[in-house]
């Protein structure tokens, strides 16, 4: 399965499975200074009728290679969480090159969430998602979301949302999957790299290939 998603070359399974996060490239705005407006102010809460997304407590990125922080920091703030993301930073093991791996996040929000089987890391190390692949992403948004939690994805490459705006993280990032509707065939995102495009609709099948090559932390 392929989408209108684009790819540099050297974007190898083998190479990327358990390379993480620090933005590359041209995406000045992403290093502005945290913010405390919300990306959602509200919870929409309709489980049972295709459809919910969770309050988030947005805060952009203080710098380039804090997404992964940043992005569980988001999803924490859906359980009601305020967690420095100094802190999380130094249990990540996050440097300038970034945080390394979704397996370095999962054990993070386990703590955090108060259960050591909170969340289990997946890995999507082919280099475009199947369609077996996408339909366990979307069960996974769908169950995660409905247990009050959100799912955090390391995504690498260049992908457009509903509106048609295109988002480009080569070097890789870290995002927050925080709402569902159409059953899960068209996911939320908060983003911490721009406050400006704080959060964002995708299709499931955009973001499960966005995925690929890496892995996400889900229920």
């Amino acid at each position: 399965m392929r989408t209108d998603l684009i790819r540099k070359t050297a974007l190898t399974a083998a190479g990327l499975a358990f390379t993480g996060g620090a933005i590359a490239g041209p995406v000045t705005t992403a290093f502005a200074a945290p913010s405390a407006k919300p990306a959602t102010q509200t919870q929409t809460d309709r489980k049972g009728h295709g459809e919910r997304e969770l309050g988030v407590r947005y805060e952009a990125q203080p710098n380039f290679y804090y997404c992964g922080p940043a992005a569980t920091r988001n999803a924490l703030s859906v359980q009601g969480k305020n967690i420095n993301v100094d802190d999380m930073a130094k249990e990540m093991g996050t440097t300038e090159a970034g945080t390394n791996s979704i397996n370095d996040i999962t054990p993070v929000l386990n703590k955090e969430t108060g259960k050591t089987n909170a969340y289990r890391s997946v890995e999507i190390s082919t280099p475009a998602a199947d369609t077996k692949q996408t339909d366990t992403l979307r069960a996974d948004i769908v169950k995660t979301i409905d247990d009050g939690r959100a799912v955090v994805a390391n995504i690498a490459g260049t992908s457009t949302d509903t509106d048609g705006t295109t988002h480009s993280y080569e070097g890789g990032h870290y995002i927050s999957v925080v709402g569902y509707r159409d059953n899960g065939n068209t996911v939320k995102i908060a983003d911490s790299a721009d406050p400006n495009t704080a959060s964002y609709w995708i299709s499931v099948e955009h973001l499960a290939d966005w995925i690929a090559t890496r892995g996400y932390a889900t229920s």
